[in-house]
């Protein structure tokens, strides 16, 4: 079986700094907020950030979900550690230094654009009960330069080393040519392109570059409130989880060596797979409702996982099954943390 190697996995993204606290329903009304969503910052919400920490018990950790998931894969894998480089914009700031600090001490790869234009992304995530609201303000993250990072050779070099790439969809808001330029590369060279959905507002808003990029993504991932948003806006005419995957993978796309892979979970419900022809579900572990601390993360989790298992070539049963065992560990923690070592055969 092949093992993983030193920057064998790619993934590029907003780079944030977490902040978790546990709020009330005060908070949330105050700001508008629902229970269980992800939004960008708004002006309105500038003050919630010095807010959350004044008030609360915060936790900071190196966060924004693709970071979250290759952070996921290399605990995952253990060893060899730098298993996944990790591109994205920082601010050089203090808590630039804490992401630094927070991405080595996680093992991974960071390379950062660092600029002075912005300071660096944060993102808080108020949680009440198990359900959590997260807010991001992406500030430096926004301000990723394909021509002042990624072209650079040794950068480049980093993305072709790589077998296996993966990109958040909130990284379309962001530097949509940066991820053309990336997913190009892995279907020209048969690798594997990887995409999530990421949350309702990018199938909204940004459904351009997001279609641009779907004929090159091999494997799909979504969960189900995102799977029905982007079935409605491509005018599927289903509100039926298994016809929207079958409908997904159909999309055209270019690497013909490879057929798409979508996979959707919902929750605590079954995660739905396209296997093949067919659709398959995939039960979730089962977990006690009291053992659940913290939903936020499940879902990068999940991913980080499912790759893990992936740059290893192992089946896509194998990759859902380490996706559901690291969701399982995530929401027992606050935040997108994790024990020393998993626990995983």
């Amino acid at each position: 079986m092949p093992t993983s190697s030193e920057n064998i996995l790619f993934g590029m993204g907003n780079p944030l700094l977490d902040i978790s606290a546990v709020v009330d329903k005060d908070f949330l009304d105050k700001y508008g907020l629902k229970p269980n969503d992800q939004i960008l910052a708004e002006d309105k919400h500038k003050a919630l950030f010095d807010e959350i920490v004044k008030k609360n018990k915060v936790e900071y950790h190196a966060g924004g979900s693709t970071q979250n998931s290759v952070k996921i894969a290399q605990w995952m894998i253990q060893k060899p550690h730098k298993v996944a480089t990790f591109f994205g914009c920082i601010g050089k700031d203090h808590f630039g230094e804490i992401l630094k600090k927070k991405a080595a001490e996680a093992h991974v790869d960071a390379h950062y654009y660092e600029q002075n234009e912005e300071p660096t992304g944060t993102c808080a995530a108020c949680i009440t009960g198990d359900n959590r609201s997260l807010v991001a303000n992406l500030a430096a993250a926004n301000c990723y330069k394909k021509e002042k990072h990624l072209d650079l050779d040794s950068n480049w070099e980093l993305v072709e080393k790589a077998k296996v790439y993966y990109i958040a969809g909130f990284f379309l808001t962001v530097s949509p040519e940066s991820i053309l330029k990336v997913a190009k590369h892995a279907s020209d060279n048969n690798k594997v392109f990887c995409m999530n959905l990421s949350a309702p507002f990018i199938s909204q808003f940004f459904k351009e570059p997001l279609m641009k990029v779907m004929p090159y993504v091999d494997i799909l991932f979504g969960n189900e409130t995102e799977a029905a948003t982007f079935a409605k806006e491509q005018g599927f005419e289903t509100d039926d989880i298994t016809e929207i995957a079958k409908k997904t993978q159909n999309l055209p796309k270019e690497n013909k060596k490879r057929q798409r892979v979508v996979v959707f979970t919902q929750g605590k419900d079954d995660t739905v797979a396209t296997v093949g022809e067919k659709v398959t579900m995939f039960p979730v572990l089962d977990i006690d409702q009291n053992d659940i601390v913290d939903t936020n993360g499940a879902g990068d989790a999940f991913v980080g996982g499912f790759l893990s298992e992936l740059v290893q070539e192992r089946s896509l049963e194998e990759c859902i099954r380490a996706g559901h065992y690291a969701a399982n560990v995530i929401i027992r923690r606050v935040g997108c943390t994790f024990p020393e070592k998993p626990d995983f055969h």
